[in-house]
């Protein structure tokens, strides 16, 4: 049964460029909500698309020698694939140049000026061009002639326009904010607007152009052309079948009011006072909420074009795969704060968070239901409190998921399901499933904790979905069905090694397929020195010690089973049975050279080697990791 309609929509990018990074957290965001309501049972509708007019459109295109709408209909191709590419799953893609939408946008524009919300006056003052907006004098006064957004130069224009009374509804406004709290978030936005725009009262609005004819033309005053405010604003109920002069389509009675607004903190004027006034004008229901997100900056700066400071999700995509854009993008932007991006961010949080925690807990569940099981769990098990205790935490989790998702904060849904995923690992270091496959008395137990651990997974799943939803597929087919059996494949996300220190011939971390096509051993040169390239070849990686053991017959050596974040622990031998008893080194977490050739040491394999540091020939000690180092950490 439906929960009701839940109708959201994107800004609309403007097409001066493709869009890089930054611009796609917008649809990446709204996306990801969007498949959250469609799992919880509403009937999503979501809208975005694109805005084509004005002066920076036109000059672009005059540039290029071809026309604005070819110009336009290029951009607009980028748009989509990216869009596409990222998984967005909208409901319609609306572009401003769309004859339906330029027809009721002249209709909207015709009847607010017959009764007298626009009116015909002319505008002299400072205009920016990258930002195709108008600013006064009082505005920028402190800025130095340029604009306070993007910090161009500002140019004075004069024209003859047509201007919007926004000071008309000024009140109404307010007592519409105040009434409902929650139409603005976060609380500081709408704080803010409230402080600098309305309580210092508002100026009438400019809303059509004389100085280029790239645009929706004004029908009753050739010359003129409708602005953007009216222009692009509008798409959110001309996308639904607004009539200005006559009954609206079906969408717009099925899903209008819009149920939430996602745009980008610097757009937020336009959306919670310029938006709404209109829809006060042609008296139609105000959106429920518009949530102003913040930016997604290059290192400390604003992704930009012109400078250079950018990143583009393809790209990335092309490289590290859609679901770990997606999910980078919505684990880092917090629901207040800028964040940023940088490859070496990047590549450590797909590390971390998907390849180590996510990854692993996937594939050593799998791997060991098909190893000890066949693939299908059996159904005679044997529980205890602690398993009962995981499962309430998931309860716990799924919750408060819920709870974040509800209210637009994301990252922090994310952080409450990776509380999950630790718990899950840790669970796995406390049930040691790998010894219980070594009784039979054990079976159900072991069965019991495989089978813990998969129904983890399997709640896991619809909470990932709409973050990473070809992950959270492949997941689901990993694990198989209620009662079925696990079906193995591939690594949900790869580790990978920054590309870019690579092909610098500094590779400082790397695939174990790549370190078992090379020598381990390091080519020394005549002077003794290695380079960084051959260093490199070497893996190391934190382990934790599960148990420990003398080896029969010898003094020295001691017989260690390490987890070292792989689908099922080795085993090493260590030369350091005279420094160390066995049960001093349970639990402790050390250091080991990943892919060093395996050997036989007194007639028992050893895959590794574990680093110590010598003081002198009678005084050995063995290298541990410092508290909070989890299995599997490269050492670099």
């Amino acid at each position: 049964m439906s929960l009701g309609k839940f109708y959201l929509t994107t800004a609309i990018p403007y097409i001066s460029h493709v869009p890089h990074l930054g611009n796609v957290y917008d649809p990446v965001f709204a996306d990801a909500i969007a498949r959250y309501k469609r799992l919880r049972g509403y009937d999503v509708y979501l809208l975005t698309g694109t805005d084509e007019h004005g002066l920076k459109i036109q000059k672009q295109a005059e540039a290029l020698g071809i026309t604005p709408q070819a110009h336009a209909d290029h951009i607009v191709g980028e748009v989509k694939r990216i869009w596409d590419l990222m998984g967005v799953s909208y409901d319609q893609f609306i572009r401003t140049t769309d004859p339906a939408h330029q027809r009721r946008v002249q209709k909207i524009f015709k009847q607010l000026y017959e009764q007298g919300d626009i009116y015909k006056g002319s505008y002299e003052g400072l205009y920016c061009l990258p930002c195709e907006t108008f600013y006064t004098e009082t505005q920028v006064s402190d800025g130095g002639g340029v604009c306070p957004t993007c910090g161009a130069k500002l140019d004075k224009a004069s024209e003859e326009a047509y201007f919007f009374r926004l000071s008309k509804y000024a009140d109404r406004l307010m007592a519409h904010i105040e009434a409902n709290p929650d139409f603005v978030v976060p609380e500081s936005r709408k704080n803010e607007m409230i402080s600098n725009f309305l309580k210092p009262g508002l100026q009438d609005l400019c809303v059509s152009r004389t100085s280029f004819s790239w645009g929706i033309p004004v029908d009753f005053d050739p010359g003129h052309v409708v602005y953007v405010w009216i222009d692009a604003l509008t798409n959110y109920i001309t996308a639904l079948g607004f009539e200005a002069d006559g009954p609206s389509g079906p969408l717009h009675g099925t899903y209008w009011p819009a149920d939430l607004h996602i745009i980008g903190k610097d757009i937020l004027r336009f959306h919670v006072i310029y938006w709404p006034i209109i829809l006060m004008a042609l008296g139609q229901p105000l959106p429920r909420q518009v949530f102003g997100h913040p930016w997604l900056l290059f290192g400390a700066e604003k992704m930009s074009k012109s400078t250079g400071n950018t990143a583009y999700a393809d790209a990335l995509a092309a490289e590290f795969g859609v679901d770990a854009v997606r999910y980078y993008l919505l684990r880092e932007m917090s629901y207040t704060s800028d964040s940023s991006f940088t490859r070496e961010q990047f590549i450590q949080r797909l590390n971390a968070d998907l390849a180590n925690d996510l990854g692993n807990l996937l594939s050593r569940t799998v791997a060991m239901i098909d190893k000890y099981f066949g693939g299908l769990l059996p159904e005679a098990r044997r529980g205890e409190p602690l398993d009962a205790q995981v499962l309430a935490l998931a309860d716990q989790v799924v919750g408060a998921y819920n709870d974040y998702m509800d209210r637009l904060q994301a990252s922090a849904a994310l952080t409450e399901l990776w509380k999950l995923v630790g718990r899950a690992n840790k669970y796995i270091d406390e049930t040691l499933p790998w010894a219980l496959g070594r009784d039979p008395a054990q079976t159900p137990r072991l069965a019991a904790v495989l089978g813990t651990l998969r129904d983890v997974l399997r709640r896991l799943a619809p909470c990932l979905a709409p973050i990473m939803p070809d992950a959270a597929e492949k997941l689901l087919a990993q694990i198989g069905p209620e009662g079925g059996p696990v079906s193995r494949g591939p690594a949900l996300f790869p580790r990978v090694g920054d590309k870019k220190t690579e092909d610098r011939g500094q590779k400082t971390e790397g695939t174990p397929e790549a370190a078992d096509a090379k020598a381990v051993a390091p080519s020394v040169a005549a002077d003794g020195l290695i380079g960084i390239d051959e260093f490199a070849k070497v893996e190391l990686r934190a382990a934790l010690v599960l148990s420990c053991e003398a080896v029969p017959k010898s003094d020295k050596l001691l017989r260690l089973t390490v987890d070292a974040g792989e689908a099922e622990p080795r085993q090493v031998v260590s030369g350091i049975a005279r420094w160390y008893a066995p049960e001093g080194l349970v639990g402790r977490t050390v250091l080991l050279v990943k892919n060093l050739k395996p050997v036989k040491l007194r007639g028992v394999d050893s895959r590794g080697m574990i680093l110590c540091a010598e003081n002198d020939p009678e005084d050995v000690r063995v290298i541990f990791a410092p508290d909070g180092v989890k299995p599997g950490a490269v050492v670099r």
